[in-house]
Formats: structure tokens, sequence, C-alpha cells
């Protein structure tokens, strides 16, 4: 599809940590959506970024991180290539990550366009991991710091314990649930939050700030 009649440019942003066992190979077959979508024939055919600034999908050897800052021109049947992404990386992680991605509407000009005119922009946040407590993990440690942060411009840090106390109540609820159907591994930890992702209020989320 053409970036110039795309209704989307698509942003994707996370680093995934893999397992020490992991080849090139297996990556590039798990993120084939992605590189397919885009039109190209390879990982390192559809590994460049639309934007020149952006590094794009490049596998970090020495540190096992797969780093994704990667956009491309699409449309909404792009969600079905991240579906599938999803489940192909999750088999060759090592710990749980948080995956952004952001739906930019090519329609919309927030500076010339009529007060009435809204934007088609989206966002989502997507989890891959080894197994479901690794994902949970993730899941409850970006709650926890979007939390605190919401709450530390009211409340004193040290006054907090009792909500993320509720959070991690809330997350072995949900992990006990799923016990007698799946093993799953370890309950999510309590313990400071992990990388965030950012401010999720309402407004145009701004372009490539990373």
């Amino acid at each position: 599809m053409s970036r110039y009649d795309a209704p989307f440019e698509i942003h994707v942003h996370g680093d995934v940590p893999l397992r020490a066992d992991v080849s090139f190979a297996q990556i590039q077959e798990a993120l084939k959506p992605l590189w397919q979508y885009a039109g190209a024939k390879s990982l390192a055919d559809g590994a460049a970024s639309s934007y020149e600034e952006e590094p794009g999908i490049r596998f970090e050897q020495k540190e096992q991180v797969l780093q994704i800052c990667w956009t491309v021109a699409g449309d909404e049947d792009f969600r079905h290539a991240l579906d599938e992404m999803c489940m192909a990386l999750n088999d060759l992680t090592e710990q749980g990550a948080a995956i952004e991605v952001t739906f930019y509407d090519t329609d919309y000009d927030e500076d010339e366009g009529e007060p009435e005119d809204e934007s088609r922009d989206d966002f989502l946040m997507l989890f891959v991991g080894p197994n479901p407590a690794a994902i949970m993990q993730v899941q409850r440690d970006l709650l926890v710091e979007d939390v605190v942060h919401l709450m530390e411009r009211h409340f004193e840090g040290a006054e907090l314990g009792g909500v993320v106390a509720e959070i991690d109540k809330l997350f072995s609820d949900r992990f006990d649930a799923l016990v007698s159907s799946l093993e799953i591994g370890k309950r999510p930890r309590g313990g400071s939050g992990g990388p965030g992702a950012g401010g999720h209020g309402g407004g145009r989320r701004p372009r490539h700030l990373h």
C-alpha cells in the first residue's frame, strides 16, 4: 500500500528481551507479518522505517534484545499483522515486554482542520512474554507507574503503598483465576513500576518522541 493513499501512518515501538538461543532466522519468521505488510521480501529489506530518523527494526545481539521503532503506511487491517506477530514473538521472549502502537490519521491536520473535525488516531498497548505470568508482570508494572505518576500530584509517594497493594491484589486475583487451567509460573510480584507507556490522557499523541 502506498504511504500516500494509506489512511494511517502506524508507528510500532518497543524493546523485547529474547532468549539467548534465539536465532536471526527465528526473529525474521516471527516478524514476517510486519515486513510482509510493508511489501518487503525479508526482514533485512523491511526493517527500515518510513522515517530515516527512526532506527527501524533491529536485533541487538549483544543484549539479546529486539528493538522496534518503526513506521509503516497502512490501514485497520494492520491489527491482524500485529496479532500474528505477538503470537509468534511470545515463543521467543525471555521475559514480558510492552509494545506501543500508534495509528496516526494521515488526513487529519491539527493546525488547518475545522474545530469540529476529529482525528481517527488510535493507540494500542500490546504485551508479549514467555507465559501469562510474565505478561501480567509487565501490565502490573505499567499500571503502577501510571497510577503513582497521576496520584503523586496530590500525595507523597510514601502515602501510596496501599494503592499499590490493591493493584497487586487485583493481579493476584486474576492470576489465581487462571491457575486452574494454565501452568503459568510465579505470581506477578510487587515492587516499583517498570518502564512506562507515557501519558495516556487526551489529546493527540506526539510523533516519534522516544
